[in-house]
């Protein structure tokens, strides 16, 4: 049988790894990279990135940013060893997300669907649709608060509306490629956090020492704090984003047909392996600092009560200098940006899916699509409406981390029943190793999110 090659232009060598024979077989279109230029090899390396980093980048929304200033203002370094140990956690069960998508076409929501009963889709995807709405509430109110800390005249009211009908136009009317490119440039935003901490001028040893040596008192708040962040760091609204980005991914890339979709190769999944794991790197490196400066500041000056990521950056200011406060101020702003869409679009893929209409997405106009943006409005409506009748942001987040608790180990049991399932993936099911690390993850979850419950009503 002769084998069709399609080539398309190609905007950097990184890219031309990804082209494929619609035959079922795929290449690598060679090109000279001269390897004695680091900018061209940088520039090759972020062209390479897509989905993974958007999604790593996301999880350190103004929520997870105040989890993890809490930490370090409450425990200091103790915890700060969270950072390391979760990361193979969540890269695993990312991975597994991005290759279900990838291999069937669809997006993870359609995939539960055709696999396990739709009561179990509809509890989850309910369950996730309101903890996401109360942590796009907080993180809408964060922001307000961040501009407010840079620029103290502006009336919070405004800001919340301007914000979210600028979010909400901006996910609506971008062409999809333009506008998965403004996420993957705010991902660059989760810098401004190291610089933060490096500026605080921790003691590295001591920071060694805690990273590397778990310190664990078994205290009520201890437990409830590393269940947040446990909750916090792997949350079921990145699972949905995922797969979700990757099946938009080929869409965009001219894979419209669901056949066309299906077809993968070694190639793509090295592509997007790397992908995974350096935005979950990211994502995990942040948490690393963000803990490591407030622990070097606050936990030290005593400060040991922080609510909000607004806060932390104002009790910074006085000990770390202005350019620290002016960088979490910043960054609190910035994630917003980037987790806000990713929150919204998460629920939108889940609830689209759930009811059957598997081609909506962020690369279908709104004409097209009133399911799938109609679960973004309503997302980012009732987030607005939180800050407007008062709604605790702390209560919010206590409950969407309550929620995440409950929907993340059952997701997680079906990620890993669909990606060891040989019928659906073929030959990119599971490793016997990675179904043991989820599996180890399901009981961690599970035992965190009983934690959870048991510390806030028992």
């Amino acid at each position: 049988m002769k084998k069709k090659i399609i080539e398309r232009v190609i905007e950097s060598p990184a890219q031309a790894l990804d082209k494929s024979i619609r035959g079922g077989q795929y290449i690598a279109k060679q090109i000279p990279i001269d390897g004695t230029k680091p900018v061209k090899k940088a520039r090759d390396f972020w062209f390479l990135l897509g989905p993974g980093l958007t999604t790593g980048a996301s999880d350190d929304d103004p929520s997870g940013i105040a989890t993890y200033s809490q930490t370090g203002a409450q425990f200091g370094f103790g915890l700060l060893w969270l950072a390391g140990f979760t990361l193979p956690f969540m890269a695993v069960v990312q991975e597994m997300c991005a290759r279900i998508g990838l291999v069937t076409g669809r997006g993870l929501a359609a995939n539960i669907k055709s696999h396990f009963s739709p009561k179990i889709l509809y509890f989850s995807t309910i369950l996730l649709f309101i903890a996401n709405t109360f942590n796009i509430g907080a993180d809408i109110g964060a922001m307000a608060n961040a501009i407010q800390l840079l620029y103290p005249t502006f009336h919070f009211d405004y800001l919340i509306v301007i914000l979210s009908l600028s979010i909400l136009l901006l996910q609506i009317f971008t062409p999809y490629i333009r506008y998965a490119r403004i996420l993957k440039y705010l991902a660059l935003i989760l810098f401004a956090y190291i610089l933060s901490a490096v500026l605080t001028h921790p003691n590295w040893g001591t920071i060694a020492h805690y990273s590397l040596l778990p310190h664990i008192t078994f205290s009520k708040n201890q437990i409830l704090l590393i269940c947040a962040i446990l909750g916090t760091t792997i949350t079921p609204y990145l699972f949905f984003w995922q797969t979700g980005q990757e099946v938009e991914e080929e869409i965009a890339d001219g894979d419209i047909n669901i056949k066309q979709r299906q077809i993968t190769g070694p190639t793509k999944m090295k592509r997007m392996r790397i992908d995974v794991w350096v935005g979950m790197t990211l994502s995990n490196v942040v948490m690393f600092f963000i803990i490591t400066a407030c622990a070097n500041i606050l936990f030290k000056h005593g400060i040991t009560n922080i609510t909000t990521a607004a806060q932390a950056a104002e009790a910074l200011r006085p000990f770390a200098g202005k350019l620290t406060y002016f960088l979490f101020a910043i960054g609190i702003i910035g994630v917003g940006l980037l987790a806000i869409p990713v929150m919204a679009a998460a629920s939108a893929y889940a609830v689209s899916e759930s009811i059957g209409k598997k081609s909506q997405g962020l690369n279908t106009k709104l004409n097209k699509a009133f399911d799938f943006y109609g679960v973004i409005i309503i997302s980012m409506l009732l987030g607005l409406l939180m800050n407007f009748i008062g709604f605790n942001p702390i209560k919010a987040l206590i409950y969407s981390a309550v929620l995440n608790g409950i929907v993340a180990p059952m997701l997680i049991v079906l990620i890993i029943l669909i990606a060891r399932n040989k019928k659906i993936m073929g030959e990119w099911k599971n490793s016997k190793f990675s179904s043991a690390i989820a599996w180890t993850l399901t009981a961690i979850m599970s035992i965190s999110g009983l934690a959870a419950i048991y510390s806030l009503f028992g």
